[in-house]
């Protein structure tokens, strides 16, 4: 069950990713908060930034700066992590993620559960939206950004 904080935290990730896809990149857009409080925001920059590595739980991460722990955070984002974000939320410790939609990107919840993580699940209809939009607009950007030809 999402909470209400969940839920305003999670818009922020859905803001992030129209923001994203304003700007002409991939809409990708995370958050990452200790309890209710933000810690920072991010998008996916890859277009923007010319950056490979720029996704959107990248992006928020880097401007959350040096942290001396991750274990008491939730990371929220907008689409299901790739697996090189997924990586990074195992090796920061994140404990909790919450995912806006997996529909249009399957990700790698399981593995992210595997490790221990808590995975929410929330199937968004503006997230499912937005990506479907893009993706139906822009397919060679999409299979860019996952790797795909």
């Amino acid at each position: 069950m999402l909470s209400e904080t969940d839920r305003k935290l999670l818009r922020v990730a859905y803001d992030e990713a129209l923001a994203g896809y304003e700007e002409g990149g991939c809409p990708i857009g995370s958050a990452l908060a200790r309890g209710d409080e933000l810690i920072a925001r991010g998008r996916n920059q890859r277009v923007q930034q010319g950056d490979p590595i720029a996704h959107g739980e990248m992006d928020c991460l880097r401007k959350a700066g040096r942290q001396t722990s991750y274990r008491d955070m939730t990371l929220y984002t907008s689409l299901s992590p790739c697996m090189m974000c997924t990586g990074t939320i195992i090796q920061f410790g994140i404990p909790r993620v919450v995912i806006g939609e997996n529909q249009t990107f399957e990700g790698n919840i399981d593995f992210l559960r595997e490790r221990g993580v808590e995975v929410v699940l929330v199937q968004d209809p503006d997230c499912i939206a937005l990506m479907t939009r893009f993706i139906r607009e822009k397919p060679a950007l999409w299979n860019e950004d996952i790797a795909e030809e």
